[in-house]
Order: structure tokens, then sequence, then C-alpha cells
């Protein structure tokens, strides 16, 4: 019978410790390059709508583009016209004869006259064409934004997935080897702490989207790392309180005060009862192992 290893017990060499956080580095490296392809990769499966214009959006950009010929031709006509008109003015200042040029000016005037009615056409067509356009703009728009919408959602879940199962995975390294007493429990150390920095990498990537933890300073930062820092070491105090009694007893100590027992029931240090019948066989039992020499019960002396 093994009996169940603790982390302090496990006895790791410098190169050991260096080589588990080597590793923690490198796997920390792929996980976060298997996130960021997570993305592109959702998105490629997930294509955005084809923008195709709709019938109203082509007659006002018809409309706009007859409005842009019309509005030119009638800069076009004024020049003309402006042109006939003074070269017709300056005929008759020097009392000159110019029928020619009065019927070039007068055909110029209609001619500007005509192209101003165009132009005016054309911006009540444009006028006219533009409420279902921007109708049929702001569907397509929303079509577009519930496809990144998501787009969005699909990728969080993905990475969520990737994360999830890293810790998963990793955990169950963790136990295996630490409840085997495995030399290789560094390893699954580092493979626990790549999986827990990169749930800080989802975290962090997520949450300052919605938040900007530099709106608060040194003071977030200061209150994240008291809070974190306080709950692990509740968790380790947690974790002592259960295992330090069985860890005393192997090491032939106190299960209450750690000092060394001696052959006797009762502790030298502290003088409480290290030694109690087993409720299952009555034979003489250590206060806190897990099980009994004599007959193997478990529980009752733990």
């Amino acid at each position: 019978m093994t009996s169940r290893a603790d982390v302090e017990e496990i006895q790791a060499t410098k190169a050991e410790k260096l080589l588990a956080v080597v590793l923690t580095v490198f796997v920390l490296l792929g996980l976060v390059w298997t996130y960021t392809r997570l993305d592109n990769l959702v998105r490629s499966h997930e294509p955005l709508p084809r923008a195709t214009a709709s019938a109203a959006v082509q007659r006002f950009s018809q409309a706009q583009s007859r409005q842009f010929v019309t509005t030119d031709q009638q800069r076009s006509a004024l020049r003309r016209m402006v042109l006939a008109r003074e070269a017709y003015r300056t005929a008759l200042e020097a009392h000159r004869g110019a029928p020619a040029l009065r019927v070039k000016y007068e055909a110029a005037q209609k001619g500007y006259t005509e192209a101003q009615r165009n132009a005016a056409e054309a911006r009540r067509a444009v006028r006219a064409a533009q409420p279902a356009a921007a109708a049929a703009e702001r569907v397509v728009g929303q079509r577009l934004s519930a496809a990144l919408h998501r787009q969005d959602r699909d990728s969080f879940l993905a990475r969520l997935g990737l994360v999830a199962a890293a810790l998963v995975a990793a955990f169950l390294v963790f136990a295996r080897t630490r409840r085997g007493a495995s030399r290789w429990f560094p390893l699954s150390g580092s493979l626990l702490g790549a999986a827990t920095i990169f749930a800080f990498v989802l975290a962090s990537d997520y949450l300052t989207d919605y938040y900007d933890p530099f709106d608060w300073g040194i003071a977030f930062v200061a209150a994240l790392g008291i809070v974190c820092t306080l709950g692990a070491y509740w968790g380790l105090q947690r974790y002592i309180v259960r295992r330090l009694p069985q860890r005393r007893v192997r090491r032939h100590q106190c299960p209450f005060c750690g000092y060394p027992a001696g052959s006797g029931s009762h502790c030298e240090g502290c003088g409480r009862e290290i030694a109690a019948p087993c409720t299952t066989c009555e034979a003489p039992r250590r206060v806190g192992t897990v099980h009994c020499t004599a007959c193997g019960a478990a529980g009752a002396g733990a």
C-alpha cells in the first residue's frame, strides 16, 4: 500500500524545476497561437453576407449619377450663355448690328434654361429615391451586424472551450502525478501554470473590450492583486489544515503540535493523546493515521 504524496514531499532538482519553467513557456506559446488561430478559423467558416445592391439602392445610385451629369451640364451651359451675352453686349455697345450673335445668345439662354430644368428634375429624383435606399442600407447593415455578432460569439465560445479543456487536462495530469508520487510531477505543475496563465489571457482579452482597467490606475491593479493573493492564501491554509496532521504522523511527530512523538500514548510537547484504540479492532492506533495497522480500517483515526 502506497500513501498519498504531498507536494512538499516530492523533491525536485534545480534542473527539473528549470525544465518545468521552460515547458510552461512553450506550452503557453502553443496555447496562445491556437487561441489566435481559432478566431480566424471561426470567421472563415462563418462568412459575412455578400453585399448585393438592391433595386432601391441602384435607383438611388442612378439618380445620383444623373444629378452629377446634369449639374455639370448646367455649369457648362451657364458658361456658354455668359460668353454669348458678353459678345452680344460688346457688339451692341459698338453700335454694330450683330444678328448672328443675338441668335447665338438666345440659343445659349434656351440651353441654360433646359439644363436648369434637367438639374432640378435630377435633384427631385435623388430626393425621391433616398428614403428607400436608406431603408435598404439599414437592412443590409443589420444583417452584417448580426453576422459579426455571431462570429464574435462563436469565436468566444471556441476560445472558452479551449481554455476549459486546457485547465481540465492540466488538473487531471496534476492530480494523477501527485497521487502517484511521480517524478514527472514538476512538469505537470508547469502544465497547470500554463493553463492558468492562459485563462488570464482569455479574461484580459475580453474584459478590456468592455472595461478599461487604466481608468482605475494603480488602485485597480493593487485591489486585484490583494484579492488574488488572499484567495490563494485562504486555499493554501485550508489545504495545510487538512493535510498537516497526516504529514506529521508520517514523520513520527505529534499531529497537533509537531513535537517528535515518543513511544507513549501522549505527546511530550503538548500533552495531548496521540494514540487511541481503533474503533474497529480496539488495537492501539496513532491519531491522524488513515488506516489501522492491525485491521486496516480507514477513517476512524484520521
